[in-house]
């Protein structure tokens, strides 16, 4: 049976999300034409935006948990209608009933972890700067010109280690003055946020927030772009302003200064896939991409769909944490593309896409084909 939100209370919540943004629709349907699910299977936002205008919103579908938040559809949009802010408006409701779709269960075990231990990955909090073991990394203190956030997947995640280290690894060779915070960290908590657990979401800033001030922390340095959407677009909201910074920002920064120098050669076709949240909600296209350019005999190609329009991988808006059907995967046509552009090697900058795309690589049978790597590994290899 259909559980279906009352409609003054589907009101009151995208009130509270920024406005009735859904009324500003008429349907021209732009957003359903640029959506990325409409290549592999049926899915409608004009519909769901129809349906909440009216209060129809069954909260029981998985249809409003399909959003990956990619930020393609408001970039369309001509009327303005926050897609986003008021998806996540109707999976607040959910969440406050405390019904979820089959394929979205795990998000309830994902707070659990996130309440417990402060990561959506079920691992200890003591365990959370074990990344950094044999690299003599200091612990951050006040005065220090950086500190290095490498984020929940860096910090736990064996596949996502290595990029944790390869960034702890070209810091010190180009003397930045850095240090971590380890078991004093959180996470940003931006996926939870889009899943509708506001309250969790404000918890887990709170909690950062506070270390942050009491270790006198100025300038963030992160490798994941969520960690840079959330802290520099939405820790704002709590009256507090840090200066955030993303790897791919600093490294050019680095290279232009002169603090570090790309010498190794590296002779390989290479393709650069744009994270949304790096490219699409944040800007930045250009970086990563002359950091690429200066690595000695690399040939950069660029896939379709791309810089603005590049193809999400699937894992935004939380769908990182849920259940994807085979054939679904938007990870799997990004990893065709880059192959059909006859790239050796897929580089991004986002560990929830290096995560989506290694499983691809699997499951398609690439793994002999071409290889999955973060900008840092590069980096790394050549300096």
């Amino acid at each position: 049976m259909e559980t279906v939100a009352p409609y003054k209370e589907i009101v009151d919540v995208i009130k509270a999300s920024g406005g009735e943004a859904f009324k500003r629709c008429f349907q021209c349907g732009l957003c359903d034409v640029v959506c990325p699910w409409n290549r592999v299977r049926t899915f409608s936002m004009r519909k769901l935006v129809r349906e909440a205008t009216f209060g129809l919103t069954d909260i029981e579908s998985e249809d409003m948990w399909l959003c990956t938040t990619c930020g393609r559809c408001p970039q369309q949009c001509p009327r303005d209608v926050q897609q986003i802010a008021s998806g996540v408006a109707l999976r607040r409701i959910a969440t406050e009933y405390g019904v979820f779709p089959k394929t979205v269960k795990a998000v309830r075990t994902v707070a659990g972890s996130l309440v417990g231990e402060g990561n959506p990955l079920s691992e200890e909090r003591s365990k959370r700067a074990n990344w950094a073991e044999g690299l003599s990394v200091n612990a951050f203190t006040e005065g220090m010109e950086i500190l290095y956030f490498p984020g929940c997947y860096p910090s736990y995640d064996p596949r996502l280690k290595k990029v944790a280290r390869a960034t702890a690894t070209i810091l010190k060779r180009a003397g930045v003055d850095f240090g971590i915070l380890g078991v004093k960290e959180n996470c940003c908590g931006e996926s939870i946020r889009k899943t509708g657990d506001e309250e969790l979401f404000k918890r887990l800033a709170r909690e950062n927030i506070k270390v942050f001030i009491d270790n006198g922390v100025k300038r963030i340095l992160v490798s994941s772009p969520h960690c840079l959407h959330t802290f520099k677009n939405e820790y704002p909201e709590f009256r507090v302003n840090f200066e955030v910074i993303h790897i791919t920002q600093y490294l050019y920064e680095l290279i232009r200064e002169g603090r570090l120098e790309l010498k190794g050669e590296y002779g390989k076709t290479v393709t650069y896939h744009d994270p949304c949240y790096l490219g699409r909600h944040n800007g930045i296209y250009d970086e990563p991409r002359e950091i690429l350019k200066g690595v000695p005999g690399l040939e950069l190609k660029e896939m379709p769909d791309f810089r603005v329009n590049s193809l999400c991988c699937g894992g935004g808006g939380g769908r990182v944490w849920m259940e994807t059907q085979k054939g679904e995967r938007f990870s799997d046509l990004r990893m065709e593309q880059a192959m059909g552009v006859g790239a050796e090697l897929l580089v991004t900058a986002c560990p929830y896409c290096i995560t989506m795309f290694e499983d691809s690589r699997l499951t398609l049978n690439m793994t002999e084909k071409i290889e999955v790597k973060d900008i840092t590994e590069i980096v790394q290899e050549v300096i």
